[in-house]
């Protein structure tokens, strides 16, 4: 029995470091700048690309997006919404794309891609989800199982880049 759960137990690492490293190495061949989002509930961004650096901010906002500007090996400079930025670790980091809802008041997420569109839901300030379908100042935007389409002026983390 001790056996049988030792293999299943490296049969998962195998995997765990096989996946981290495709998705490293997919992070590793974009091409500057790029979008990715914050993997961890917890991530420190760096003075500079190494953990010798001191900690600028510690972020505890898992899937906020992040404009990554430079690579250093392992590491990624990165901008976040309010214009800071400093360096975190590739494993910190997903591929995922999602955006940040910006603005003054609540904004409405329609059923379709037009203004006139029934609303489908509301969200304030400071909601992040996953964004796809992006095409003509609007993007879809899911939060919690729930989403509709949301003008691209009200986000921070769409534009091409």
């Amino acid at each position: 029995m001790a056996n049988q759960a030792k293999i299943i137990w490296q049969g998962v690492a195998l995997c765990t470091a096989f996946f981290g490293a495709v998705a490293l190495d997919a992070q590793a061949q974009q091409k500057t700048p790029y979008w990715a989002s914050i993997e961890e509930s917890e991530a420190r961004m760096r003075t500079g690309p190494s953990t010798e650096f001191p900690v600028k901010w510690v972020y505890k906002r898992q899937n906020m997006p992040v404009k990554v500007v430079a690579v250093h090996s392992v590491w990624r400079k990165v901008e976040d919404p309010d214009g800071d930025q400093g360096w975190m670790h590739v494993r910190l980091l997903s591929p995922k794309r999602t955006a940040l809802v910006v603005g003054s008041g609540i904004a409405a997420l329609r059923e379709t891609p037009q203004q006139t569109a029934r609303i489908a839901w509301r969200v304030e300030p400071g909601v992040v989800g996953k964004i796809d379908e992006c095409d003509k100042g609007w993007c879809r935007f899911e939060n919690a199982g729930r989403y509709g389409f949301i003008e691209t002026d009200r986000l921070w983390g769409d534009e091409a880049l």
